[in-house]
């Protein structure tokens, strides 16, 4: 992996796709380098996760370093003026440990539970 912000998301999840699709947009019109990879693609083989592991929550990398979950967030929001204030919000203490334990534990979870309903659907028809 480069020194450049990545982002690993499952485009085959509506929810996600919806939401890296308008991250993409905002930082490609304003020229902001950030780069996207579908983990359902040959790009998954650059981030040494295997593919269960990267459907269970968004991945970043930055400066080198792979971050995942709220914290992966943070760094997608720090990179955007738009969302500077979203990140700095939930980076505060206590909030940002409550957006942990939402996202870990609920929101996370959830999303990869319809991933494995759709993957079966997908396998059945």
């Amino acid at each position: 992996m480069s020194n450049e912000t990545r982002v690993l998301y499952n485009a085959d999840c509506p929810i996600c796709d919806a939401e890296i699709c308008h991250y993409r947009s905002y930082t490609e019109q304003r020229d902001i380098p950030v780069a996207y990879d579908d983990l359902n693609s040959d790009a998954l083989a650059q981030w040494g996760i295997d593919p269960e592991t990267a459907a269970k929550r968004l991945h970043v990398t930055a400066n080198g370093e792979l971050y995942s979950g709220v914290p992966a967030f943070l760094i997608l929001w720090q990179e955007m003026p738009r969302f500077r204030w979203l990140a700095r919000l939930v980076g505060l203490p206590g909030i940002k440990q409550l957006a942990c334990l939402a996202y870990d534990h609920m929101l996370a979870p959830w999303l990869y539970r319809k991933h494995l309903r759709r993957q079966a659907k997908a396998r059945a028809s």
